[in-house]
């Protein structure tokens, strides 16, 4: 039941004592340090002991909506400043009780406080007021006493404030946090436009943490899905597996931009540390690279001095130049594998390049777009790897300590030079540079399958699972395991990845060949059938008719592979050709096809050390001097 303050305005609460009309807190008689916002929220609590106040009141009832503040930070420091004056704890409350997400409660014991009598005094005859009669020796000594009581209890208060003081401002208080995830930024500017400002720099904030080699930090396609979310943190924190989450708020006003962000102990909700950031639009950059640094400082992280040199790297960046990255980066991050989207994320790098010629993260998002259009069909191989190695080769001269750009250089050695060592060194320094990005982990592993190196693969697998829960893991998981023969596993990856997509015509295919790799015959022709409904990529039909020759329907699998020759044959890439060649005995047309796919390293060629539907080629030498001649073997 709520509690209304009676007339004499003041409010008991154990040895506590609020006077709502002088707006004084006391224990014990002695007045303490609570003012403002931390006073006004602790009264709204008092009012309504035993029931909750959301959010929503404690906002209307106190921060205006045309304030620029931020809110969330604002009353997450109220309330830490209630609990440090009262003595309690988020963890074990004795008086304040949050509710995750929706509010806080008062719990203890709470009741009017009566009026103290008038201590019984009469005026002199010039108008003073005294007592009625003077002291005697015992009342001074008890006077003395009382004094020097009341000196203790101010020196105490005075340690215990000093202490929490130092606690929270003098060093970290999370030395246990070893993994975080960074929630999707609020966007409070109150523009629903502005939502991909707050998301970009959600983005950018996770990648400028995974840069710090001791902690793992989660990758955005985990975190984006709890955007809005009602789950408490501690629910959050079970299902990323982490120690410590990260929530905060972007406002632009102006040529301003404020960023608060608060860490938060994961399993109890306990508040770690907050701040907020004010900056100029064009120190951006600077505003995120100083949250993160703030935020490992926080939780004790190691930080190598390369580390450190990198995170002072950040300059300023015409801020026209930092919106079109950032729209670009979204399209690339979320719709890697769509030719339209990977258009628009291309002319926005573009876009962000002619508004800051200096911007090396820029050169680093368009040399990724001109990759996966390559990867996609959309553009000619050669095309994309010219214009790809050049924007690379800038955004390095510009900063060589950005991992998404080695990590991009390792995709061109790997896929489009065949430099297998090339490609090793650079992955290696991708992660170096920024041990939690989850994308140089899923290419590193695929590449090490390729060459067969399974423990070091299945180690990198091992990570990704630990730092990103969507479908690109999914996706890098399967290609792994389809290069590694590893089928059993392949056939977990692949019913993961259709859950986050249940349309990817890939994990169909997939799914369809740990089935054939494992002897279920029927579920992989299913599989495979699906695929092919879901797209035009000759191979899903190759491999259903493998799978139809293996089930001993040899007149239907020849059939289709005699008509996929004969309309395949203007379109489909030499290594395609070489699987269908095998697929029907004909090993002489097959080796020249697969020795085409080799000389013009064709982007699918890759497959070649561990395509099942090369098999029947494996014995020929011709094969296995192919493979010595590449470097496979």
């Amino acid at each position: 039941m709520a509690t209304e303050p009676l007339a004499s305005g003041r409010l008991r609460f154990d040895n506590f004592e609020l006077d709502v009309r002088t707006g004084e807190l006391r224990r014990q008689g002695v007045r303490l340090r609570l003012r403002g916002q931390p006073l006004q929220v602790l009264e709204i609590l008092l009012e309504r002991a035993g029931n909750l106040v959301t959010r929503e009141e404690l906002q209307s009832r106190i921060w205006s909506s045309d304030t620029f503040v931020d809110f969330d930070h604002s009353l997450h420091n109220a309330i830490a400043r209630i609990r440090e004056v009262l003595g309690d704890s988020a963890e074990s409350p004795r008086y304040i009780e949050t509710l995750p997400r929706r509010g806080y409660r008062y719990i203890g014991p709470v009741e009017d406080a009566p009026t103290p009598p008038a201590t019984e005094e009469k005026a002199d005859g010039v108008g003073k007021v005294v007592s009625r009669a003077m002291p005697g020796k015992r009342e001074v000594r008890l006077t003395l006493v009382v004094r020097a009581a009341f000196l203790c209890a101010v020196l105490a208060l005075g340690l215990i404030a000093w202490t929490a003081w130092r606690s929270v401002h003098a060093k970290p208080v999370a030395a246990s946090i070893h993994s975080l995830a960074v929630l999707p930024l609020s966007n409070l500017s109150g523009d629903p436009s502005e939502e991909f400002f707050s998301d970009g720099m959600t983005d950018l904030l996770i990648t400028d943490l995974a840069n710090v080699g001791s902690l793992r930090v989660i990758s955005r396609t985990s975190v984006m899905q709890y955007k809005g979310t009602r789950k408490s943190l501690p629910e959050i924190a079970r299902e990323l597996n982490v120690d410590a989450i990260v929530e905060g708020s972007v406002i632009r006003s102006g040529q301003r931009v404020r960023v608060t962000a608060q860490l938060l102990e994961a399993r109890t909700d306990r508040h770690i540390w907050a701040e907020t950031y004010d900056r100029e639009r064009g120190d951006v950059l600077k505003l995120q690279e100083e949250v993160a640094g703030a935020i490992a400082q926080q939780v004790q992280a190691q930080i190598t001095p390369a580390q450190q040199r990198q995170m002072r790297r950040a300059g300023a960046v015409n801020p026209a130049a930092y919106d079109a990255y950032i729209q670009g980066r979204l399209y690339f991050a979320t719709e890697f594998n769509r030719p339209a989207s990977l258009r628009k994320a291309q002319h926005l790098f573009e876009d962000a390049i002619r508004e800051d010629p200096d911007f090396a993260l820029a050169y680093a998002g368009l040399a990724d777009t001109y990759v996966f259009l390559a990867y996609d069909g959309a553009l000619p191989k050669e095309q994309a790897y010219q214009a790809a190695n050049k924007l690379v080769a800038k955004a390095m001269e510009l900063d060589d300590s950005i991992g998404e750009a080695w990590d991009t250089l390792g995709a061109l050695k790997w896929n489009f030079d065949w430099d297998w060592g090339g490609a090793d060194r650079a992955f290696s320094q991708a992660i170096a540079l920024a041990p939690s990005y989850s994308c140089a982990h899923e290419d590193r592993a695929i590449f090490l399958a390729s060459l067969g190196r399974r423990s070091e693969a299945l180690a990198e697998i091992a990570i990704i699972d630990q730092l990103d829960t969507g479908y690109s893991s999914a996706q890098s998981e399967s290609d792994a395991y389809f290069e590694l023969r590893d089928y059993a596993d392949l056939i977990e990856a692949g019913k993961r990845g259709l859950i986050l997509d249940p349309k990817d015509s890939s994990q169909h295919y997939y799914l369809g060949a740990g089935y054939e790799g494992t002897g279920r015959l029927q579920e992989a022709i299913a599989e495979y059938q699906k695929a092919i409904e879901m797209s035009d990529d000759p191979r899903g039909a190759v491999a259903l008719a493998h799978a139809w020759a293996a089930a001993g329907e040899k007149g239907k699998a020849e059939k289709m592979l005699r008509e996929l020759e004969h309309n395949a044959r203007a379109m489909a890439s030499p290594y395609t050709m070489a699987t269908i060649y095998a697929g029907l005995g004909e090993n002489d047309r097959a080796l020249e096809s697969l020795k085409k796919a080799c000389v013009e390293k064709s982007l699918d060629a890759g497959w070649i050390r561990s395509d099942f539907l090369l098999d029947s080629l494996r014995s020929d030498p011709r094969f296995q001097d192919l493979l010595r001649r590449v470097g496979l073997t």
